[in-house]
């Protein structure tokens, strides 16, 4: 008989296509990050939100054409959407949040908290398995991270504590994503979510709305397209391995988004920062490497 933890394993293991995924939802991430700062320079980040699931549900609809249309979007699950979407919608909007009051390294950076939360979660909820490898690999991302944030002797910022804050929430998220998408598809996920979160936020982006410039609409439809379809590259990415190996793959949007912060705004890249990229991307390809191995037996 099987046990639990081998029922609730990936349909379609595959370490490269997850990785290939994944490849996908980092450089959404990194535009997103750069579109959101410049759209929040003149909008309040709830109509920014708003507007990105409403055009998001726009940019799915061929999609969902071409999958069979409405009937591959029913759920025996509302109720864990609606839980995972109330959790999402919240961290979502410290992240953007935090894009305005600390430099873009910081936000990501102080963000890869995330996989220690979701490694524990994933063990918890999940059966997942933690080995040395994917410990080692956490341990290196993390000390990377240390090394790039290196927060005042003072304590955390106030963008700081909302990016952290932000980071559980993701990281419950990304677990409740990774139950989901055992009975739900990939589209079903991100079509509730964008309903879900349209709901949340329309009456918070009624009270703030201004109609935007038309540089701002530029920005705001980049925030559309990478928020709806980083979302699609993660779910896929989850479909073919464990979140204890999807997540830290993540690691890498630390070195290229500070590498977006230099290049569009002009933020300082220290030894120290090089360093905690250099643990980084260790502690990430460890991971791939280790997990892309034949189990012995």
């Amino acid at each position: 008989m099987r046990t639990a933890i081998q029922a609730l394993a990936p349909a379609s293991a595959s370490v490269p296509k997850a990785a290939l995924w994944m490849a996908g939802w980092l450089v959404l991430m990194v535009l997103i990050a750069v579109a959101g700062r410049e759209a929040a320079r003149e909008l309040a980040v709830f109509q920014i939100m708003e507007m990105r699931s409403v055009i998001g549900l726009l940019l799915i609809y061929p999609l969902l054409r071409r999958a069979g249309g409405w009937s591959g979007l029913r759920t025996q699950r509302p109720l864990q959407h609606v839980a995972r979407n109330l959790v999402h919608y919240a961290a979502q909007y410290g992240w953007f949040a935090a894009l305005t009051l600390i430099p873009l390294t910081q936000v990501v950076a102080i963000e890869f908290t995330m996989p220690i939360w979701a490694a524990v979660l994933a063990v918890a909820f999940l059966g997942e398995r933690l080995n040395i490898w994917k410990l080692l690999a956490i341990a290196l991302g993390v000390l990377g991270v240390g090394l790039i944030v290196r927060p005042a002797s003072t304590g955390l910022s106030a963008g700081q504590a909302i990016a952290l804050a932000a980071a559980v929430g993701f990281a419950v998220s990304v677990i409740m994503v990774k139950s989901l998408t055992r009975s739900d598809s990939v589209l079903c996920i991100i079509f509730w979510m964008l309903v879900v979160q349209s709901l949340l936020g329309l009456l918070p982006a009624a009270l703030v709305w201004r109609w935007p410039t038309a540089t701002t609409w530029g920005w705001v439809l980049a925030v559309a397209f990478c928020g709806t379809f980083s979302h699609y590259c993660m779910a896929r990415a989850m479909r073919h391995a464990e979140a204890t190996v999807v997540v830290p793959m993540d690691f890498v949007r630390v070195p290229l988004t500070a590498l977006a912060g230099w290049l569009v705004y002009a933020e300082g890249v220290d030894l120290l920062t090089m360093l905690g990229v250099v643990l980084i991307l260790s502690g990430n390809l460890l991971n791939l490497h280790r997990s892309g191995q034949p189990k012995p037996g």
